[in-house]
């Protein structure tokens, strides 16, 4: 039987490399990496990689699915360089799919993000009001708008996925991100060392950690089933930074304290919460997360016993 071709842009990266090796056994994959944080280190031998930038002209877009995860992902990136931040998220984007579609590739899914809900202490769902405060967030709810323009002028299915704080630790391919790493596996990472994780403001702030094993599940269905339009990958329940580190520090057996230090990011952009409603995503398709968080700090602490 012919596998499916499946090109995976950013897929040296976190989400997309563990998606690429996922799917590998599966599909014919291609994956798309300019290696500002992606390295073909992470992937598997199965699958093939080409170091090029998501902006370049004649991209590997002959393929029965794109999954469109390259991104300039954090607010201080964009900081740093709007423009560039613009021409990755959105240029590249619309450039991505625009080769794709002229190569006969009709499924498309890519990565949104859940800020645009802003602080919430109560389950998102897709349909509530969505704002944007930083360049991030703006290139991620253009990267909607072209969607929805491929789709209905194009007939296309285009699913946009708004990712919950995607972790999986330092023993997976989360390392080489750095500070631009989850917290759970940044402050992971410290305790392990002996070193006291810095915690913004007083750690009361709560995320709603999704395992990254989840979401590449979630991507997998949403491109099998063809989903046309938004949908939250998350598990509807938010912890505290605080919670995250007495979690790790019980599971690690240490016991070191964090150090509050002043946030660097304004006040008036900070997401402080966030929590999602995946009822759609669940209903639809029967998607539900399957990574309890105790399992996956678990998970996340292995490496260091």
């Amino acid at each position: 039987m012919v596998k499916e071709k499946v090109l995976i842009t950013g897929g040296g990266g976190f989400i997309g490399s563990n998606l690429a090796n996922y799917l590998a056994k599966d599909y014919e994959v291609t994956v798309l990496d300019d290696g500002y944080l992606g390295s073909e280190e992470n992937i598997s031998d199965s699958v093939t990689f080409f170091e090029r930038s998501v902006v370049e002209d004649n991209l590997p877009t002959d393929v029965d699915i794109v999954f469109h995860l390259a991104a300039l992902s954090s607010y201080a990136m964009h900081e740093a360089n709007p423009q560039q931040g613009a021409r990755v998220n959105v240029e590249g984007f619309v450039n991505v799919v625009e080769q794709a579609r002229k190569d006969g590739c009709e499924t498309v899914v890519y990565a949104s993000t859940s800020s645009i809900y802003g602080s919430q202490t109560t389950p998102s769902p897709e349909g509530m009001p969505v704002s944007v405060n930083t360049g991030y967030e703006a290139s991620k709810l253009a990267r909607e708008q072209y969607a929805e323009y491929f789709s209905n002028h194009y007939e296309m299915s285009l699913a946009g996925m708004r990712f919950f704080s995607v972790y999986q630790g330092y023993g997976g391919a989360e390392e080489h991100k750095g500070s631009y790493a989850n917290v759970i596996a940044q402050f992971a990472d410290d305790l392990a060392n002996g070193r006291s994780p810095k915690l913004y403001g007083d750690g009361t702030q709560t995320r709603d950690f999704t395992h990254v094993d989840d979401i590449v599940r979630g991507l997998e269905i949403a491109a099998r089933q063809q989903l046309d339009g938004i949908y939250n990958l998350g598990t509807g329940e938010r912890y505290t930074f605080n919670t995250v580190v007495d979690l790790l520090n019980e599971e690690l057996e240490t016991d070191i304290q964090p150090k509050y230090i002043e946030n660097p990011i304004p006040d008036s952009v900070y997401v402080q919460d966030t929590c999602a409603d995946a009822t759609k995503m669940t209903n639809e398709t029967g998607w539900e997360p399957t990574v309890a968080f105790h399992d996956g700090i678990k998970r996340v602490c292995n490496q260091y016993k």
